[in-house]
């Protein structure tokens, strides 16, 4: 009688048996506070909940409450040029900054860290610093009308009209050396062969980066894209910090409004469908992504 064969293998549900069992805590802490939190957040959006949650279902209200907002409005058309500028601006300016850097020159360490040192700050120290330097009776206006041009005037931080592009260099100063160093990764992950390729063929410099290069860092601008935009939903306290949403509300931007209308306003209910659109944008940027990561890549 012939016993049945055993390959020793262990079945995979038994492999990495210890690493599942270490990651069951931070499982459940997903599912249970992240995922249940946003599904609570989502349910009372559709509730007129004040000072305290209630289930009063009210429909579609809150949203159509939020959407007349003027100062809801504002938040979004603010979160829109601060969001299209600081993907364009840092992408460009990182990925320069990181050619540079992968030139070899001196002192590249103390450049790194110079560039990517802002990085390290906190949004309200970068805010506070960036209010000085613009703020015209001792910034940069300032400096410059003391040394002969009286009628020189930048105050962004005062003017209504320009006020979010004063947020913008606070935030590209903070975030650029951040990307730097993603696109410095990724370019170093190229092989040096296809370099040596290129100078053989007489290819131009710029156009290697442009027609080789970067086609191959595609995953790399995808995932600091995600990065970039995930910091520019939730952009707050860099706005708190500079203009607290002034003047007017002309710097108004949806995580504040969130903040001030669950936390001041007392109004949990309006601030929930607040929430919950600042969810379907982070939405509207991680499902790509992840298809371009996951989806779209052909199984062995």
């Amino acid at each position: 009688m012939t016993g049945q064969v055993h390959t020793g293998r262990p079945s995979k549900l038994l492999r990495n048996l210890s690493a599942k069992i270490a990651s069951i805590p931070m499982v459940l802490t997903a599912v249970v506070i992240f995922l249940g939190g946003t599904v609570w957040t989502v349910v009372y959006s559709f509730t007129n909940s004040k000072l305290l949650p209630r289930a009063n279902f009210v429909g579609l209200d809150q949203y159509e409450r939020l959407w007349d907002a003027p100062r809801w409005i504002m938040s979004i058309q603010n979160l829109a040029i601060y969001g299209v500028l600081t993907l364009i601006f840092s992408l460009v300016m990182g990925f320069l900054l990181a050619a540079l850097m992968d030139q070899k020159i001196r002192f590249e360490n103390t450049f790194r860290t110079i560039f990517l040192y802002p990085f390290a700050l906190s949004f309200i120290v970068t805010g506070l610093v960036w209010q000085w330097i613009l703020n015209p009776e001792f910034g940069v206006q300032s400096v410059v009308r003391s040394l002969g041009w009286e009628t020189f005037a930048f105050d962004p931080l005062y003017n209504s009209d320009i006020v979010i592009y004063g947020v913008l260099i606070a935030g590209l100063w903070q975030g650029t050396g951040l990307v730097m160093c993603l696109l410095l990764a990724g370019l170093r992950g190229i092989d040096e062969d296809i370099w040596k390729a290129s100078r053989v063929d007489g290819i131009p410099m710029w156009k290697t980066y442009l027609f080789i290069i970067i086609p191959m860092m595609r995953p790399v601008f995808i995932t600091t894209l995600v990065i970039i935009a995930s910091g520019i939903v939730k952009v707050y306290d860099l706005v708190v910090a500079q203009t607290s949403g002034g003047p007017g509300i002309s710097s108004e931007v949806p995580a504040k409004y969130v903040y001030d209308y669950m936390f001041q306003a007392q109004n949990l209910g309006q601030g929930f469908a607040a929430s919950t659109m600042m969810l379907v944008t982070v939405a509207i940027i991680i499902v790509p992504w992840a298809y371009l990561e996951f989806g779209g890549r052909k199984r062995v």
